[in-house]
This record gives structure tokens, C-alpha cells and sequence, in this order.
């Protein structure tokens, strides 16, 4: 590589990340997907990493286990599951403490079940509808459903994306994976209740109203058969079988059914184009040799445990999102003395690090947006006044325990 074309591929990477950071380009109506694929032809015209190594570097069993996901997704908001859980749970609610305990508790136990972004998307409009009906104020059990739902998915392989890639890089069982992660997963939904509380005691005084809530309405047929393999889906995980190849049997006995395939295809097609104009980019980035650079100038921090790794990972996660973060790092695991470790903690940082602004993840973007179409504004100052608490106090309590644990 000459002395002229390095300083050509690390501006270009630097612009693409800016770009995906932003999440769009000034004058054209481009997002972090059309950025990320138009990136990688990019990398792959200019040299930076050729036809064949691009192609390679496209993980195909994540992308497989992140559609099967979505096709089990599907099923179950197709059969009412979502709503169901939901209705019946915040039926039980006497107080408000105990209605933001049930919205943590519902979306944090979901969210390391299945997608996290896909618990966001149900469960916001649910929540706007029924904190209007008791007459409270949405936002801080908004807020409680954006941050528990990052803070759940940590637990498990399938809890969000950047699990996936890393379940899928490290070899982890998703049963070693869960009993490492599990525990901070726990804690953390518990922290991020009392910081709620503290943060807006006035909305959390007295009883609720007593309000008529409207029936969930299963499919019923479609909901029992989809159970029944999800938990067939689950047992072969807790018994240490291929987590793609049992994901994508499940999807696949999901999809023989008389239900129109569009319905049952209808994935999001944007965040799996996103997710391989990323592994282009990331092998371009280990192809020029940027990814060496980057360790080297980080390597005091990076190598300086648990906590080093977490700052990293943690910074990087709010300036450029916690996948691209994470498909960065992912590079650098094998350097480390402890590499179960450093995915441990890649995993958990990269995770937790996503409450620290409303703009940190996909899921509390996807919680904004939704309640701005309800009519409800949560705005960047009000999730930031509860995010940044949360966010230093489950990373501080991941960190802890990953060094007593993993040490």
C-alpha cells in the first residue's frame, strides 16, 4: 500500500462513519442503510478492499440468525402476543411505582427473549394509549421502556443486533452468554426503576385510576403454535444446539403456514442491508490495515481490562452507534489475554451504552418517533436527565461484576 492511497481509504472510512454516525448526508434523503452499502461499493471501487475479500467479509450466519429473528417477530405481533403480554400485565398495576415496574419488568424480559428494536415498536404505542387513559404523564414510563429495553437485551445472544454479531464471532454459547449477562441485565432494570422514581417523584404519588382497558384479542390458533416452537427454539438453545441453525428451523416452520408469505415476510430489510454494507466496511477497515492503527493507539486503554474496553466501547458506541462499534472492536478480540472477556464486555458496554442519550440506539429512537406520531414529544434534554444516571450505573455494575465473574 503506497504512501498516497492510505491517507485516500482512512478519509473515506472517516466520512462513511460520520455519515452513519449523523444518520444522513445534507441534501440527499439517504439513511445509515443506503450509507452504508453506497459506502462499501465505494471502499471496493477505490481499492480499499477488493470484490472477493468484500464478499467474505459478509457474515452470513448473523444475517440469517437476525432474519430468522425477525421472522419469529412477525408470528407473534401477527398473533397478538405482544399486545396480550402487555394488556394482561399493566391490568395488574394498583400505583404508579407498580405501572413502571411492569413496563420495565414486560419490555426488559422481551427484549432478551427477542429484537429489542421489535419490543419498541410494540409496546410504545400501548404504553402512550394507557398512561392516557390513567391521566399520567407518558414520558418517564417512555423513558422507562427505551432504557429497559436496551438494558434486557443485554442478557441474551438474541437480545439485539450487536449481541448477535458477537455471539456469532465468539463462539459464546448462548447459555454461557446468559449466565454471565443475565445477572447485570437484572440489576440494571432495577437501577433504571429507582432512578425513574427519584427523578419524577411527583408523577410517582398516589393511586391510579380505575380505567376500562380495551380486550387484546388473540389469534389464538396462530399464537399457541408460534409459542409452541418458540419454546421448542429456547429449549435447543438451553441444550447448546447451533443458535442459527435452530433460529433458522424455527423461521422455517413458522413460514409453512396459510397466511399470506408478504405478511410473513415483510422483514426489515433496511437494518439487514445496513448490517452487510457494515461488514464491508469493516473489512476494509482490517484489509488497509486501519484496524492494526487503531488498536495500537488504543492499546493502553483497550488492554487495561474490563474497565479500559467499557470506556472505549462505551464512547465509540455514542459517536458512531453501538453495531458499527462493535464490528470496530471486534477486530482487536483475539489480541486480549482473556478474549471471553473482552466479548463479554464489548457485549455489555456496547449495550448499556445506548441509554446514554436519546440518540445512542436504535431502540430509543424507535420509542421517540413513535410517541411523536402518538402526540407525545420526549425530548433529548428530559431522556438525557434519566439516561445519563442509568446508563453510568448499569455500565458501573456490568463492569463490577464481568471482573468478580470473569476475572
Amino acid at each position: 500500500m503506497s504512501s498516497l492511497t492510505f491517507p485516500l481509504y482512512a478519509i473515506t472510512l472517516i466520512f462513511i462513519y460520520a455519515a452513519i454516525a449523523v444518520g444522513t448526508i445534507p441534501q440527499l434523503r439517504m439513511n445509515r442503510a443506503t450509507i452504508a452499502l453506497v459506502g462499501a461499493a465505494l471502499l471496493v471501487v477505490i481499492g480499499a478492499i477488493s470484490e472477493h475479500a468484500a464478499l467474505e467479509s459478509i457474515d452470513l450466519g448473523t444475517l440469517l440468525l437476525l432474519g430468522a429473528m425477525m421472522v419469529i417477530n412477525i408470528n407473534l405481533r401477527l398473533a397478538g402476543f405482544f399486545r396480550a403480554v402487555t394488556s394482561r400485565t399493566l391490568r395488574l398495576a394498583r400505583t404508579p411505582q407498580m405501572l413502571l415496574a411492569l413496563v420495565i419488568i414486560s419490555s426488559g424480559v422481551l427484549s432478551a427473549l427477542f429484537l429489542n428494536d421489535t419490543i419498541c415498536l410494540m409496546l410504545t404505542p400501548l404504553v402512550v394509549d394507557i398512561t392516557r387513559r390513567l391521566g399520567r404523564d407518558p414520558i418517564p414510563y417512555l423513558i422507562g421502556l427505551a432504557t429497559a429495553t436496551n438494558i434486557g437485551s443485554v442478557a441474551t445472544i438474541t437480545g439485539n443486533p450487536q449481541n448477535i454479531i458477537i455471539g456469532q464471532a465468539s463462539d459464546i454459547s448462548f447459555v454461557s452468554f446468559a449466565a454471565h449477562l443475565a445477572p447485570v441485565a437484572l440489576i440494571g432494570l432495577a437501577l433504571c426503576w429507582g432512578v425513574i422514581v427519584l427523578l419524577y417523584r411527583a408523577e410517582f404519588r398516589g393511586t391510579l385510576a380505575e380505567v376500562e382497558l380495551p380486550p387484546p384479542r388473540p389469534f389464538t390458533p396462530l399464537l399457541n403454535r408460534t409459542l409452541g416452537i418458540v419454546a421448542l427454539l429456547l429449549i435447543a438453545f438451553l441444550l447448546g444446539a447451533p443458535i442459527v441453525t435452530a433460529a433458522c428451523v424455527a423461521a422455517a416452520a413458522l413460514l409453512v403456514s396459510r397466511l399470506r408469505p408478504r405478511k410473513l415476510l415483510a422483514l426489515d430489510w433496511e437494518l439487514l442491508v445496513f448490517f452487510a454494507g457494515l461488514f464491508v466496511i469493516t473489512g476494509a477497515i482490517r484489509a488497509t490495515g486501519l484496524s492494526d492503527a487503531f488498536f495500537d493507539a488504543t492499546r493502553s486503554m483497550l488492554t487495561n481490562g474490563v474497565p479500559g474496553l467499557s470506556l472505549i466501547t462505551a464512547v465509540l458506541s455514542n459517536l458512531i452507534s453501538n453495531v458499527p462499534a462493535v464490528l470496530l472492536l471486534q477486530t482487536s478480540m483475539a489480541q486480549f489475554a482473556n478474549p471471553q472477556q473482552a466479548w463479554l464486555t464489548l457485549a455489555m458496554a456496547s449495550t448499556l451504552a445506548g441509554n446514554f442519550t436519546l440518540l445512542g440506539s436504535a431502540a430509543t429512537l424507535i420509542v421517540a418517533e413513535l410517541a411523536k406520531v402518538q402526540g407525545v414529544e420526549l425530548k433529548f434534554g428530559a431522556f438525557l436527565k434519566a439516561g445519563i444516571p442509568i446508563t453510568l450505573l448499569t455500565l458501573g455494575v456490568g463492569v463490577l461484576w464481568l471482573i468478580i465473574t470473569t476475572g
